[in-house]
């Protein structure tokens, strides 16, 4: 079995494969200040109850872009499983060109998210990926990373909002049944949610309207906040919740990994 994860800032997504197929996958919180033994404690206990044992991981695959609780994940898994954890970044010889002008700035799981889309969809491609920030990844056919857009996630918004506006409460992000709010909840709910939207709506048209070539790219959205933001749009053409994981798993081929 193949153990893929995806540290984010927010988040650590874990997928297990087996083969090809994504047989199980979870979320943790990334907590910074754990320790190893603590991260492979979490991380053995997922397979575990997932009816799983780690000795059956033959082999790990990570791309992250949350340095801090890198070393003490990797530490972590090797705990728990016995394997030695392969991470993906600017530097991984994977079939792909990053035609920016910092290409070894470029976060790992955004390459991944480009070797994904490139394999999966065999064209022009925009990945809007839905994280702790949301990334807008402009992916051509032939592998090219041309570059893309960050800008703050919406729970990112959402806390922001709260913290600093005494008054307001933490609100749940769910999509409220109309714009025009009754309630406090409803018109923070309104403002983050259509608003990031209507925000990712523009951002896809202004991208397509720059794209080289004839074409238009197709609209894919990824990430763990897509489910509720995509529907919202006019834009998004399909979600893909485990695009990044599924990079994860190409990458690892690439790289001659085993499981």
């Amino acid at each position: 079995m193949l153990l893929a994860l995806d540290i984010g800032n927010t988040e650590i997504t874990i997928g297990l494969f087996q083969g090809d197929t994504l047989q199980a996958h979870w979320r943790l919180t990334t907590h910074p200040d754990r320790t190893p033994d603590e991260w492979g404690g979490a991380i053995g206990d997922v397979l575990i109850r997932a009816g799983n044992s780690p000795n059956e991981v033959r082999a790990v695959c990570l791309a992250s872009v949350a340095p801090a609780v890198t070393q003490s994940v990797v530490g972590g898994v090797a705990r728990a499983t016995g394997r030695t954890v392969v991470a993906v970044d600017a530097r991984s010889p994977l079939p792909v060109r990053l035609d920016v002008d910092e290409p070894l700035s470029v976060g790992a799981d955004r390459i991944v998210n480009v070797l994904a889309a490139t394999e999966l969809y065999h064209g022009d491609v925009i990945v809007v990926d839905f994280g702790t920030a949301t990334t807008f990844d402009c992916i051509t056919g032939d592998a090219r990373f041309l570059g893309g857009v960050i800008m703050p996630g919406l729970r990112t918004a959402a806390d922001q909002l709260t913290r600093r506006a005494a008054k307001l409460p933490a609100t749940e992000l769910k999509a409220p049944p109309r714009v025009i709010g009754r309630r406090t909840e409803e018109c923070i709910q309104a403002g983050v949610l259509y608003g990031a939207a209507d925000a990712v709506d523009g951002m896809v048209r202004r991208i397509r309207a720059e794209w080289p070539g004839e074409g238009s790219p197709h609209a894919i959205a990824t990430g763990g906040l897509a489910h509720i933001v995509a529907p919202l749009t006019a834009s998004i053409e399909q979600v893909h919740p485990d695009l990044t994981l599924q990079g994860l798993r190409i990458a690892a081929r690439h790289l001659g990994l085993c499981w």
